[in-house]
């Protein structure tokens, strides 16, 4: 028997960042939208504990213990007091070290396959702690759809949205550390008052209304100017973006990856295609969203 979970890819459409804290970490008020990139996690029976992934960027992603689908089967198992024998397959979709949560999602997929695999019956609560465990976006991953998270991003509050949101992602041609770019946060921040985070009204009156344009107009991303500071072609893309009809262009949480709001399906194939031709990316996809989290198939 084995066991397949569907995982969404996640854009930030706000993400706003408070000072560091004494444990190193930064509060946020975080409002995530699931969209329609997916990964695939399956899970079979084995002697022991492997990891194989394939699809785009494959050879990028880490198939021992430290890869978060490993992590997460083998946090399950301990609580059960069970061995993590289960040989995890990653078809990958979700793009690699973008900033879209591609290592979280694959976290939040493995916990519910080899909880539905072991017939665990850990509860949802349970699932989300280990989430939290895991790392700041698993919990979101497991849930989906749109929610704000604070703290480090792991305490959810699920959002209403009034319509389905089109959006273009640029890939770039290298990654960027989601580490780097909060020292790089900090660095700029020096000397400066950094306000408590909180989650724009407008923008979650926009997304509840399903208004495109508001939406628009309220995205933001405190983490952009360090992520442009560490990788200034990043300019480039947003620009050719915003040139092809985008409503808005925003670095997508700690990058690399550009995110671009359209009106429509169809002007979003209208930026892509002029995204794909302006030479400042690697690929480029379209998704919807929002779309449910982590979902047995």
């Amino acid at each position: 028997m084995s066991v397949t979970v569907r995982v969404p890819a996640k854009v930030n459409v706000q993400l706003a960042v408070g000072a560091a804290r004494p444990d190193g970490f930064h509060d946020l008020a975080n409002v995530f939208l699931a969209v329609g990139l997916y990964d695939e996690v399956t899970v079979t029976p084995a002697d022991e504990l492997r990891v194989t992934c394939a699809g785009p960027d494959a050879d990028q992603v880490p198939l021992d213990r430290t890869n978060l689908a490993a992590r997460a089967a083998i946090a399950l198992a301990a609580r059960r007091g069970i061995e993590p024998a289960v040989h995890i397959h990653i078809a990958k979709d979700i793009p690699v070290a973008g900033g879209m949560a591609g290592g979280s999602a694959d976290g939040a997929g493995a916990l519910l396959a080899c909880n539905t695999l072991w017939g665990t019956g850990a509860s949802r609560a349970e699932l989300l702690a280990i989430c939290a465990e895991l790392g700041s976006d698993v919990p979101f991953s497991l849930v989906g759809g749109a929610a704000l998270g604070v703290g480090r991003g792991e305490r959810l509050t699920a959002l209403e949205v009034g319509g389905t949101f089109h959006w273009v992602f640029a890939m770039a041609e290298r990654g960027l550390s989601t580490p780097a770019v909060f020292r790089e946060f900090d660095r700029l921040a020096q000397g400066r008052e950094i306000p408590e985070p909180v989650a724009s009204a407008e923008l979650l009156e926009a997304l509840a209304k399903g208004d495109v344009e508001a939406l628009a107009a309220a995205v933001s991303n405190d983490l952009q100017p360090a992520a442009l500071s560490l990788f200034p072609e990043l300019a480039d893309t947003l620009e050719a973006g915003r040139g092809a009809g985008a409503l808005t262009a925003l670095v997508s949480g700690s990058g690399p990856t550009t995110a671009f709001l359209a009106r429509d399906a169809e002007s979003a194939e209208k930026v892509a295609a002029a995204l794909r031709a302006s030479a400042t990316c690697r690929t480029v996809r379209t998704a919807a969203g929002p779309v449910p989290g982590a979902t047995l198939l």
